[in-house]
This record gives C-alpha cells, structure tokens and sequence, in this order.
C-alpha cells in the first residue's frame, strides 16, 4: 500500500530536452494559461456599454484599483499592473490547489524500498521556488521604482559616507531590504504549504475526505486570499516607501 508523500520540495514529473518539469511548475504554466485565455476572452469584445461579464470584470478591477490607491495615492496608474497581477496570479495559484485532483491523481513510485504516491499536480506557491521568485521580482520592483523616481536620494539612504553613523545605518538597511525577499517568499510558502498537508493527511487518513475536508477547504480558500492580498499590500506599501522623500 503507497503511503503518504509529505516533500518540501516539489516532484520531478518530467523532462523535456534535459529541462527538469515539476508539478508545481505543471500547475503554475496551467494557471498561467488559464488567466491569459480570460484576460483575452474578457478584453477582446470590450464596450463603451458594459455587458454582464464585462461589468463584473471592471467591478473586480475597480475595487482592486480602489484598494491599492488607499495605500499608493497618485503612484497607483504606476504600479497597479504590477501590484494587481501580483494578486491575481498568486491568488488562482493558491486556489488552484484546493481543486478536486490537484493532489489527489498522481501516479506511485518506488522510493527508499517504499512505494510513495507522487500527485501530477501541487499548488504553484506551495513550492519554495516560485514563492521566492515572487520576492526576487517584488523586491527588485522595489529597488528600481525607488531609483527611478528619487535617484542618488534613494541610493544614499543605503550608500551615505556624510558620517560613519549614516553609513552604518545605511548597510543595515541594505541588509533590510535582502531580508525582504525571505521574507516574502516564506511567508506565503509557509502559510499554503501547511494548508496542503492539512488536506493530505485530512484526506488520507479518512473514508470520506470530502465531507470531512470541507470545512478545511474554506478556511483555506480564506488563507489562500489573505495571503494573495497580504503579498500585494506588502509590495504597495514597500514601493509607497521607496518613492517617497524624507521630506515626506
């Protein structure tokens, strides 16, 4: 009888050409796919005069502009795209996980003399990788909004030598700014990856799972949001900081 997998890492599904294919990076080319077929669907026939779908689109994105402006002021037409797609992506990427399957269809494999089942498909941001590459990008976002809008002003609160007070100061803040990108990416790391073993062992230690996981699957679906809108305000907040003056 194959007993339950619990990896940190995500599993090697396949190969193409020598390149190493998990199923968390299956699940995320497929939530990818996913948003740009409804992107295109939802932007190619659109009206002065909303129709239904439209209208709950410009409903959605309207609020999330709304919710980001509280935090970004005039900055928010700058960073919105970056911030909202932040959101939207992470979002379906920790939804995606808690569908029927996801976790569930997979395939069984011989590890260590023991038959493990490994799942074809595992949440995008339950995978350490992809959270991480997250904070790579919301980090450095941040770093070239604040050069790009404050120039040598940004530069010098990292990089001052008026004192050795200030320069000291400055390279804890640089360290700031590194310990970001950990932040961030265990952070939504933990919170989802936690969520996925609560399912498994929910679903493998009882009969009937789906009665018994339903209760779990919505205070996941709250965390899975929580943490999309937790990882976004975030970024918002950092890049309101980093554009603005001391003056400020």
């Amino acid at each position: 009888m194959p007993t339950l997998n619990i990896s940190l890492k995500a599993e090697e599904i396949f190969k193409i050409f020598g390149f190493h294919v998990t199923n968390s990076l299956l699940t995320t080319w497929i939530v990818m796919l996913f948003l740009v077929v409804v992107s295109v669907f939802l932007t190619k026939k659109m009206t002065l005069i909303p129709g239904r779908v439209q209208l709950i689109g410009e409903l959605i994105i309207g609020g999330l502009f709304g919710f980001f402006e509280s935090i970004l002021g005039e900055k928010t037409k700058i960073f919105f795209p970056l911030v909202g797609t932040l959101f939207i992506f992470i979002l379906f990427l920790n939804w995606f996980g808690l569908l029927p399957g996801v976790g569930s269809i997979g395939f069984n494999e011989m590890i260590e003399g023991k038959e493990v089942f490994i799942p074809l498909l595992r949440a995008g941001s339950a995978d350490l990788n992809t959270t991480l590459a997250f904070g790579i990008i919301a980090v450095a976002a941040i770093e070239v909004a604040g050069i790009r809008i404050l120039g040598k002003e940004y530069i010098k609160r990292f990089f001052n030598f008026e004192s050795p007070i200030y320069l000291f100061a400055g390279l804890l803040e640089l360290v700031g700014e590194g310990t970001k990108i950990v932040s961030f990416a265990f952070r939504l790391f933990g919170n989802i990856f936690a969520g996925e073993v609560l399912l498994a062992v929910v679903s493998f230690i009882v009969r009937i799972p789906v009665i018994i996981a339903l209760p779990f699957i919505g205070l996941e679906l709250f965390v899975g949001f929580i943490q999309a809108l937790v990882f976004s305000m975030l970024t918002s907040v950092f890049l309101s900081l980093a554009t603005t003056t001391h003056e400020h």
